[in-house]
């Protein structure tokens, strides 16, 4: 299966979700998506992939992406990409170990496909 393919079903599949489907970018967030721009934003959701999900171990694993304050928080939880739990649930990468570059870059390609997505409706 392509990374195309296998993105298709992802988000088929997290449109089925009740709690995934109700998150939505609203005028704020679309606002400020318009000022930065989407290279500022992808390198804002490297920098909270990095951060906040990359590490092997998370204390506050779970609880370390707020429901709201930065459009790609809301799609974080809208491709669930939010924690290491759900992460190993939708996207079939593990939890204890540090996430790889390819690991990342593939949670940040998500993340900017739903806010791309979010700012085309």
């Amino acid at each position: 299966m392509t990374e195309e393919e296998w993105m298709e079903q992802l988000f088929e599949r997290l449109g089925r979700s009740k709690f995934r489907s109700r998150f939505h970018l609203g005028e704020k967030d679309r606002k400020y998506v318009r000022e930065k721009g989407m290279n500022q934003i992808r390198s804002h959701a490297w920098d909270f992939v990095e951060k906040r999900l990359a590490p092997a171990v998370i204390p506050n694993d779970g609880k370390q992406t707020p429901m709201k304050g930065h459009p790609v928080f809301l799609a974080q939880h809208a491709t669930a990409t939010c924690c290491r739990g759900c992460i190993r649930k939708w996207h079939k990468i593990s939890q204890g170990r540090e996430l790889t570059f390819r690991q990342k870059e593939y949670l940040v390609s998500v993340i900017m496909r739903w806010i791309e997505k979010e700012m085309k409706e």
